[in-house]
């Protein structure tokens, strides 16, 4: 059932080869076993789960520039955007930052085997890295906002917040309306002189 919701919530919009639909299901499996005793994500209906979680996910993945980049997860939580990010681009190396120990162990878990992505139990503006692309999930805006100018020169945000003048520090595009839900926005933004914005096709 995950498999089929996935491919009819992104028909028209990319169309995902089978190992990596697999691998998405596979991260949801054990998200909801760990969610049973670990609160990883209050979403728990397996339609909203692949809306919210799943194809948001993916289509930030679509809208990061061709070729290798490095990517870090602020807030990574249950493992969004930055798992499926992961899975979708297995050219890029993601770093999932999450400062809260236990959840930290599940994406480490739900992490192992994949080779392109590291979790990093801190809090993120005590990461010393820096990366081509910092990206964020429903963590507000005013809370990662010093980290993210500090960790990156592009930013990536899933939110539902719908001005620009709410989100200073960046130049921003104009945001684009996510196809699931209302009032849900990709927010593609820089802080140096070049802004990069390349949709793929999977």
């Amino acid at each position: 059932m995950f498999a089929e919701l996935l491919r009819s919530k992104l028909a028209g919009i990319c169309e995902l080869p089978e190992p990596r639909i697999e691998r998405l299901k596979e991260h949801y499996e054990l998200l909801m076993r760990w969610n049973r005793v670990l609160s990883l994500t209050s979403v728990r209906r397996l339609e909203e789960a692949v809306e919210r979680h799943y194809c948001e996910s993916v289509f930030a993945a679509l809208h990061l520039p061709e070729g290798p980049v490095s990517v870090a997860d602020i807030g990574s939580g249950a493992g969004f955007p930055g798992i499926p990010i992961a899975i979708v681009r297995p050219d890029c190396s993601v770093v999932l930052i999450e400062s809260h120990q236990r959840k930290a162990a599940f994406l480490k878990e739900a992490s192992r085997d994949l080779a392109n992505v590291r979790v990093v139990a801190k809090r993120a503006e005590n990461v010393g890295e820096r990366f081509d692309w910092v990206v964020s999930r429903a963590v507000r805006y005013a809370d990662i906002a010093a980290a993210l100018k500090k960790l990156g020169r592009n930013a990536e945000l899933l939110t539902g917040e719908g001005r620009a003048a709410d989100l200073e520090g960046f130049a921003w595009q104009e945001p684009i309306r996510l196809p699931w839900g209302d009032r849900r926005y990709l927010w593609i933004g820089s802080n140096s002189a070049v802004l990069f914005h390349v949709k793929q096709e999977y």
